[in-house]
């Protein structure tokens, strides 16, 4: 992954991203409308492991899943994040990232 790549990845996920879980493991988590699909087709190639679920239809609403989970979030996502300055750059989303690493011990 060269640094613009990463950039757009880092900055999709701070913006749009859910840092969870399903209450075994660890996910992060990007809903959006079908319109983003080629943008979705890039999460899925610099994040080889993610998955990419969809597309739905919902509450009049169509939009794509994409989910990292397993070693992907654990050896890609997890290094990328970590080197961050997140509180400094979103404190909303450090502290869910946080929640998140402390509720699956990571």
């Amino acid at each position: 992954m060269n640094t613009f790549e990463e950039g757009l990845l880092l900055g999709i996920l701070i913006g749009e991203g859910h840092f969870g879980g399903d209450g075994k493991q660890p996910q992060i988590t990007l809903r959006m409308h079908t319109r983003h699909q080629k943008l979705f087709e890039t999460m899925v190639r610099l994040c080889p492991g993610s998955k990419l679920y969809g597309p739905y239809e919902h509450g009049g609403r169509s939009y794509y899943q994409w989910m990292a989970r397993g070693q992907v979030l654990r050896e890609t996502l997890l290094p990328l994040l970590d080197r961050l300055p997140l509180e400094s750059i979103d404190g909303h989303v450090f502290e869910r990232y946080s929640d998140m690493k402390v509720r699956y011990g990571l």
